[in-house]
Order: structure tokens, then sequence, then C-alpha cells
């Protein structure tokens, strides 16, 4: 940014002040956006890898706390710096892998982060998916996005890195989960708070894996009894057991079938403190 100059000696100084001050004030307010571009770029980047880290510390005794996974879980891990996609059944954390591969090949894994791409791969061979090159009339993989990280040359040689057992998606040291076969939505009434908490779970989750996800909610969660009424009468819950192990069906396919909204009817669990607020 420049200062007017004036124009000849018989410009007036009020005029002169006026033009300062008003590229003084344009140039504190592209300062100011700059900066508040920056901040949010910043924040965001730290919230992407406060997640990334946070998904490869839960691990306790050598097991992940955390099986299984719903795609708006994965859909959260959308960037390089936490950058996870899900193939077939498995999801995969694959932002060290990109980082250690930066460049043009890390591009359609960057685009595609928090989705699935079951899509690029053949699912009798769980390899890449091929087809036939109509101008080579030859076979090749079908990359609708563009060559990435593990795929194959056109001389059939792989860029792979010592610190990774490629191909990728063969690598079980990515593999930091299952992805869901089905979510279904669950209420959590503290009997003690009067509190409601409304839960997506996965279908395959026990009821500690449930309560794994209700700790955010709750730090004493463990210090509750899962009960759930029947009846007239509230039984206790087995915690190693499935909602449906529980006698807890999943009615979203007969609502759907009779046109029932899926928020007509929601499960209900009751949780009764039973011990001292001990945290889990």
């Amino acid at each position: 940014f420049r200062f007017p100059m004036a124009i000849g000696t018989g410009m007036d100084l009020a005029q002169q002040h006026a033009s300062a001050t008003a590229v003084q004030a344009q140039f504190k307010g592209h300062c100011a956006r700059k900066e508040r571009e920056q901040m949010v770029a910043s924040a965001t980047a730290m919230q992407a890898a406060y997640r990334a880290y946070d998904a490869r510390s839960q691990v306790v005794g050598g097991e992940r706390r955390q099986r299984y996974y719903a795609p708006a879980e994965i859909s959260k891990h959308n960037r390089a710096e936490d950058l996870w996609v899900s193939v077939f059944d498995k999801v995969f954390d694959l932002t060290e892998l990109v980082r250690a591969h930066p460049g043009p090949l890390a591009q359609p894994l960057i685009e595609a982060a928090g989705t699935d791409i079951t899509h690029w791969f053949d699912p009798r061979t769980h390899g890449l998916r091929k087809y036939i090159d109509p101008q080579t009339n030859q076979e090749a993989p079908f990359l609708p996005m563009g060559r990435f990280i593990h795929c194959p040359n056109a001389d059939g040689s792989v860029d792979s890195s010592p610190a990774f057992e490629g191909p990728w998606w063969a690598d079980k040291g990515l593999h930091v989960g299952t992805l869901t076969l089905k979510t279904r939505e669950i209420k959590l009434l503290n009997m003690l708070t009067k509190q409601e908490t409304v839960l997506e779970v996965c279908t395959e989750e026990t009821l500690n894996e449930i309560r794994q996800r209700y700790l955010q909610h709750n730090a004493h969660a463990a210090s509750y009894v899962w009960k759930r009424l029947d009846g007239q009468a509230s039984h206790v819950l087995d915690m190693h057991q499935t909602l449906k192990g529980n006698g807890i069906p999943d009615d979203d396919a007969e609502f759907d079938s009779l046109a029932i909204p899926d928020d007509y009817y929601m499960p209900t669990l009751q949780l009764y403190f039973s011990d001292d607020l001990t945290e889990a």
C-alpha cells in the first residue's frame, strides 16, 4: 500500500489527510482480515492434529478401545494432517503415509480423505480394480482420481517406502478399526441428574464400548448401573453384550416398511448411580 502523493502544491491539506486516513484504514482492515484467516487456519490444523493424535492414542494393553466406526466419525478425519479412509469394512489411518510420501501421488488420497473409497478396489481380490484401457487394449488399474501412493507405474514398478509394508491397503499397521454395517441411535437417561443424552452407536458394539462413547458426556460413566425398563420393571443390562443381545432390537427396517419416521421411537436406557464418583 502507498500513501497518495499530493499533485501540485494547491491540493487541500484536509483532502490529503482524509485520503491518508482512508488508506490507513484500508491497510489495517486488510491486516486484520489476514490475521483472522491465519488464526482460523491454525485452529483448524490444530483440531485436525488433535483428532489424529487422540485416535492413534486410543490403545490400552496393545488393543484399541474403539473397534467400530460410523461413517460420520471417519468423515471428521478429512485433512492431510489427519487422514482416514475406509475400504470395504476396514478403516485406515493414512496420515503418516501421506506425510512420508509428499507430492502428486498423495493428492488423490488427500482429496478423498474422510470418505469411503471401496469403489477403487476389486471386491473379489481386494486389490486395485482393473479395466481394459481402450487406447492400449491392455489391463490397467482403475484410478478415478489419478494414480496414488503404492499404485504401480506404467512399467509395473511401485514407489515404496521401507517405513511401510506396501501396499498400504494390505498393511495391518495402518488398519485402525472396522466400518460398522449400521448405526442406530439410543437415548441414555441419567436417573441421578435426569439428563438425557442421545448417542449414535454401531450395532456391533457392546454396552461396554457404548459406555466408552458416553465418557465424553459423563466422566463418571463407570459409576452407573445400566438398566432397561421392561414392562413395569427394570432389569440390569449385560455390559458384555450388544443392544440386540440385551433384547433391544433394531426396529429401523420395520419402521421404514411402515413409513414411520426414524425419530418416532428411540430406545432409552436408564443409568443408576451406584458408586462414589470414581472416574473411569
